[in-house]
Order: structure tokens, then sequence, then C-alpha cells
């Protein structure tokens, strides 16, 4: 799969050749033809865990988050509070979110923490261990993933440079687990890398050798899946957000069946 997604770079250098052209045309119709319609207010009964965690962290250990963020992670994180979990934080800072998925993911998560600054090892504690490297060094990931050699969340809010998160991504996707998710934080700018390198293996998604089967409405279609369909199963953007999920079953070819008797002559 590294070798699929190292493919996304080629697109990344396309768009980065464009950029002045694609920042002209950026929205196109949105800006100039289209209003958008006034956002309804939904009730939302159900206190987030994280943000309350958050707001209620007057004193102790810093953190330090978009508010946003908190809908993004309990999506993507929930479904793994209360079972035993692996998660990952690349940059320790102060440790305050740390102890935030401590508290959000319960007593039998596995809390690891990578950062560059050996100071950041006083923040260990009998559910959390901290690693200090790199994180833009592929030696310093193939030696954690000798160590550490299960993975269910990644979350990068280490030195937010794209060469530094395109790295990690590529060592530590292959590594999740199925049905794990990888989280990069403070994806910031237009055209910025790191989103432009996202977008570029996003197209992957799409590849699509499809064989037409007249012979079978079950199978009127069927495409198999690349080696990327099969290990990743979505990507998500949000504003500073891009979030993969690994795929949490053995996938191996799309089908759309073919269902009915009367269609249009014009569609055969």
């Amino acid at each position: 799969m590294i070798r699929n997604i190292r493919r996304g770079i080629r697109l990344i250098e396309h768009a980065l050749d464009t950029r002045v052209e694609a920042s002209k045309t950026m929205l196109r119709g949105f800006n100039t033809n289209f209003e958008w319609r006034d956002q309804p207010k939904i009730a939302n009964d159900s206190p987030n865990v994280l943000r309350t965690f958050f707001n209620n962290r007057k004193k102790g250990a810093g953190i330090w988050k978009w508010d946003h963020y908190f809908d993004i992670y309990d999506r993507h994180f929930a479904r793994f509070r209360g079972h035993e979990s692996h998660l990952l934080e690349i940059g320790v800072y102060s440790g305050g979110s740390l102890e935030m998925w401590r508290d959000y993911l319960g007593p039998k998560a596995h809390i690891y923490g990578v950062d560059i600054e050996s100071a950041c090892r006083l923040y260990e504690d009998e559910q959390t261990r901290i690693f200090i490297g790199d994180q833009a060094d592929r030696k310093f990931w193939r030696d954690f993933r000798r160590k550490i050699p299960t993975l269910d969340i990644v979350v990068d809010d280490g030195g937010h440079e794209p060469e530094q998160q395109i790295v990690s991504l590529e060592e530590l996707l292959p590594h999740l687990r199925p049905g794990g998710v990888y989280c990069c934080e403070d994806v910031v700018g237009t055209l910025n890398r790191f989103a432009c390198y996202v977008h570029g293996i996003a197209h992957k998604l799409n590849d699509a050798p499809m064989q037409n089967n007249t012979e079978e409405p079950e199978r009127r279609l069927v495409c198999p899946a690349s080696s990327f369909q099969t290990c990743v199963a979505s990507i998500h953007l949000y504003p500073f957000v891009a979030v993969i999920e690994r795929s949490s079953s053995l996938l191996t070819e799309f089908v759309a069946p073919k269902h009915g008797t009367q269609w249009q002559p014009f569609l055969k």
C-alpha cells in the first residue's frame, strides 16, 4: 500500500505547479452564481465528552485545540470508547491531551505519545508510554513499529510541516489495525502541500477497471478492488483536519447488481 500512497506525490507536484491558476478558479460558481442557504440550527442534547473535558480544564497540564476538532474526534473515535484500544498522539507538548484521551477512551486504552522534546518523558505513567524522536525520520518509525505492533488511532498534532505529516502517514497508516483511524490536525492554508497529497491519494479510491457482465444480473458490473481500496475505507476532509479510515473487513471487489425487468430502451 505504501507504493500506492507514494503515487500521490506526483499529483501533489502537479497541483503545486498550477497553484496560481488554481487559486484564481477556487470555488468557481460558488463565489459568483450561488447563494448559500441559511444553515438550520440543530439542537444537540448530547454533550461532547471531549469538549466538556477541555472546557473544565482550568489548571493542570495544558491542552490547545481548535473547538471544532472535538466533534470530529467523537465522530470517528467514539466506537473505541470502553474497549481495549491503542492510540498514538504525535506531538505531546504539555501533556494535557494525553490525559484527555485516557479519560475519553477509558481504562482499557493504551496511550502512546511521540515528541522530539526529551522532557516529555515525564508524562509517562502506567497507561501511557512516551517515545522521543523525529516524526520525519523513517528509521524512528520502523523502530517504533517493532515496539508497538498494534495501533487503532493516530492523531498527528506534531510539527505541522507537510513533509513531517506525509512521512508519518506513509509509515503509520499501513500499521493501523482494520477499522483504525488516522487523524492529521492543523492542515492549514489554501493548497497546503499535505492537503494536496491527501487529495492525490483520494483519487485512488475511485480506481475502476470495470468488468461488464451482461449474462449475470446479480453481477452486472464488477470492479476488482485495488490494494489501496482494499485497505482504505474512506477519506474525510474538514477545516484544518484530514481523517483516513482503514477498512474494517476484507474487500476484494465492488459489485453493482441489476434488478428489475422493465428498462428504458436507451439505457442498455
